[in-house]
Formats: structure tokens, C-alpha cells, sequence
């Protein structure tokens, strides 16, 4: 039943690998988080096609194991290995991409934390980590990378996440608020970007199976879509370099989340309290 439901609301996209590939042909392209989920997925399917794949995430032997396992594949693949919410290691990251000439910086390195205020009352780090890595190191990276996109015509493409368009839900106050903020600082910024040639897509994903959502229990049965078609949905903005991929049921979400506002507010409140009954 969940396969079925999956693919009512996560249909495949196709992808043409010949566009794709004269899209990409020698161009460098960076990606952030690019150990595990999708940006291992990414680049497993971009190292099909001659180009530069820059990946950075923090498990070193992780990204070691990718670069051997496709190291007969057409894309030349470099490493760097850092926590990019660790500013000092992401200056260093920054200094590292000067001596290349980067085309595409996909966005795609996050954190999520899943927990109720109540149980953050003396937990601000848990706020601080995800603006840090969620919204300060993307816009630290971005605006390092700029003057290197406008030369090269580039391309900015930002992984984010279809709740930041919807109603705002208990436990992840910390992430969505995150995940929102760059997303508000990057369509306020790309007015700017385009005017100077460089193209800015967002890819709002709904739940990807990933080891993301391995720790939040209520996700284990909810529709998900693969990794593989994430991917394949980020592939699609490099090649029609539309400003963003939406699930075709975004538009309906946000006009219910403006007109049953209070009515989700009074929604959870009552899942909330049947919760807390439950555990009494």
C-alpha cells in the first residue's frame, strides 16, 4: 500500500543523460554532504558524465570509499574533508576551491533535530548547530562563490525541504526554522544573482529515505521518496534550470496551510496532549 501511495505522490522524472551531459561536460561542480543519502547518490550518477566533482562532508574514510568505488567512472573526483559548521573548517574549505573554477555548487549538507521545545529548555546548542550548518555555512559559502559563478555563467542549486512552504509542525522548531531561513535568504538574493547571469534553483523535497530520518520513529511507515529519484529531481534543475522542483501537491498543502491555519494549530495540540495521555 505505501509503494502505491509513494508513487501517486512522488512520480519518477526521466532523465535525458545526453542533456544532462552537455550540461555537465568539464564543468566543476561542488557538492556539500556528499558522503551519504543524496549527495552520495548524486554522485554516483554525475560521475557517469566528464566532469569535476568536488565533494566535501565530514566522514573522511566514507568519501574515500566513494572516490575508489567509482574511480574507473568518466568524473575526476576530489575530496575535502570537513564540518562545515565548524567555521574555521569551512574557511579552510573555502580557500581550498580557489584554485578551481567552480561551475555548480549544490547545497545539499543538513541537519535535522526532531524534539519538542519542552525538551529544549536548556538545549540552545541544539539551535545553534542546525542555523549554523542549515543557514551560516551555505550563506558563508554562496557569497565566496559568487564572483567564481558570475565569471562561469554558474549555477546554485540549493536542497531544501517542502516543509519550509507549509504549515510549521511541533518537535522541529529548530530545523524547519533553519532550513527556512536560507531558503528566505537565497530567493531574497537571487533578484541579484540572475541579473549577473547565475542561475538559482531550490529543489523542495518531501521525506527522502535517508539515514536522516532513521532516528524519528513516526517516519518508519510515512511515504518516502528515494534518494535515487531526489537525485534525479535535482538532475532535472541542471538541465531545464527551472527555479525550483516542488511534489505536484505543494500548492495544495500551502493554501490549506493559510486557510486551516489555527484549525493544524488545534490539530496538534490535540495529537500532542492524546500523546502525552497515552504515555500517563
Amino acid at each position: 500500500m505505501i509503494s502505491i501511495i509513494e508513487s501517486v505522490l512522488f512520480p519518477r522524472v526521466k532523465i535525458n543523460k545526453a542533456l544532462l551531459a552537455d550540461k555537465l561536460q568539464k564543468k566543476t561542480i561542488v557538492i556539500t554532504g556528499g558522503s551519504f543519502g543524496i549527495g552520495e547518490q548524486l554522485c554516483c550518477q554525475l560521475s557517469e558524465i566528464d566532469c569535476h566533482l568536488i565533494l566535501v562532508a565530514r566522514t573522511k574514510e566514507k568519501l574515500q570509499q566513494i572516490q575508489q568505488e567509482l574511480q574507473n567512472k568518466p568524473a575526476t573526483i576530489h575530496l575535502f574533508s570537513a564540518d562545515l559548521s565548524d567555521e574555521l573548517q569551512l574557511d579552510q574549505f573555502i580557500l581550498y576551491l580557489q584554485k578551481y573554477t567552480v561551475d555548480i555548487v549544490i547545497n545539499n549538507a543538513g541537519k535535522s533535530i526532531c524534539r519538542s521545545t519542552m525538551k529544549s529548555l536548556d538545549r540552545f546548542h541544539d539551535f545553534q548547530r542546525t542555523m549554523q550548518l542549515n543557514y551560516f555555512a551555505p550563506v558563508k559559502l554562496c557569497l565566496a562563490l559568487i564572483p567564481q559563478l558570475i565569471n562561469n555563467k554558474g549555477h546554485f542549486i540549493n536542497v531544501s525541504a517542502v516543509n519550509v512552504l507549509l504549515a510549521p509542525t511541533a518537535y522541529w522548531a529548530a530545523y524547519q526554522a533553519s532550513k527556512a531561513a536560507f531558503d528566505q535568504w537565497l530567493r531574497c538574493a537571487e533578484a541579484e544573482l540572475l541579473i549577473k547571469g547565475v542561475t538559482v534553483s531550490t529543489a523542495y523535497l518531501p521525506l527522502v529515505k535517508t539515514r536522516m530520518i532513521e532516528p524519528t520513529q513516526a517516519y518508519q511507515y510515512a511515504p518516502t521518496m528515494s534518494r535515487e529519484q531526489a537525485a534525479d529531481h535535482i538532475c532535472q534543475l541542471i538541465i531545464d534550470q527551472k527555479a525550483s522542483y516542488k511534489p505536484w501537491w505543494t500548492l495544495s498543502g500551502q493554501l490549506l496551510s493559510i486557510l486551516f491555519a489555527r484549525s493544524w494549530v488545534k490539530l496538534m495540540q490535540s495529537y500532542l496532549k492524546n500523546k502525552s495521555n497515552g504515555r500517563d
